[in-house]
């Protein structure tokens, strides 16, 4: 089942997607959706039925009442329709065992405020793990973030910004926005429209807006995802952020895919995340 969510970051209400394993009894996913109720400024504004097949699912949860999940905090990708929340990943991550909770960021899918493409909207990732992390049964020592594509610095600042927050993931993620500038001709009218200008006319903007500037803020394990024939973001961001958490004392794991683009095949995504989710249950 995936829950669509109304919540209040820095005043603003803002929309998001709460996804609950398949294994659990509906009975449990009930009583676990009860407890938005006691979180002020936060409730359920709908629900979606999950579409996977019973092949795509872990085993998990025999019991009659479900453990404590961990929390994946996945952080989509784009901006506005362009990379919107893709609620296939959301199942697929629930299918694993975990909770998982998608943050449309501010301006998106009716949410009030503006996306800054990793400006104040980083807030709005920082304020779900907030408020995820006082409901019950949320395994507040398995909150885990995942950042896709510009997701990766929506994920990148919480990680430094938040103490809660157990390992991260950056996948096909950007590291320097400004060299994204220099690569992706396509945005540059976007990125100057919503950040306010070029880099070299605010160059703090675009530093602000890159996940290597945190690295050294960064206390949680990281994985790095990455195909090396991705032409929307280029593997070279991978291999900097890499670099720079390594220069920081960190020992980051990278899982890179000869050949693969930005989003991968059917096959290959399987693979990829479970693969991915063996690393987080280590």
């Amino acid at each position: 089942m995936i829950y669509h969510i109304d919540y209040v970051s820095e005043g603003l209400h803002v929309k998001g997607y709460l996804g609950l394993p398949p294994q659990l009894p509906r009975s449990s996913a009930h009583e676990m959706s009860k407890a938005f109720n006691a979180i002020h400024g936060v409730s359920i504004i709908g629900t979606l039925a999950c579409s996977l097949n019973k092949d795509t699912i872990r085993e998990g949860f025999s019991g009659s009442t479900a453990p404590k999940l961990p929390l994946v905090l996945y952080c989509r990708g784009g901006i506005g329709r362009i990379g919107a929340v893709r609620l296939k990943w959301v199942e697929e991550f629930a299918a694993q065992g975990y909770a998982v909770f998608a943050p449309a960021y501010r301006g998106n899918e009716g949410g009030e405020g503006r996306d800054e493409f990793g400006g104040a909207d980083t807030m709005d990732v920082i304020s779900a793990i907030e408020w995820l992390s006082r409901i019950s049964w949320i395994d507040n020592s398995r909150i885990h973030l995942l950042g896709f594509s510009r997701g990766a610095i929506n994920a990148a600042v919480a990680a430094a910004l938040s103490p809660h927050v157990s390992k991260m993931i950056l996948w096909s993620g950007v590291s320097d926005l400004a060299q994204t500038y220099e690569e992706r001709i396509d945005l540059r009218r976007m990125m100057k429209r919503v950040i306010g200008g070029t880099p070299t006319k605010f160059p703090e903007r675009y530093l602000l807006r890159s996940p290597i500037h945190y690295a050294a803020r960064i206390r949680c394990p990281v994985l790095i995802v990455h195909g090396t024939r991705d032409e929307q973001v280029l593997v070279e961001h991978s291999y900097r952020m890499l670099d720079k958490l390594q220069e920081q004392g960190h020992q980051p794991e990278a899982h890179l895919y000869e050949g693969l683009g930005h989003h991968f095949p059917p096959p290959q995504h399987a693979a990829a995340i479970n693969r991915m989710f063996d690393w987080l249950k280590k």
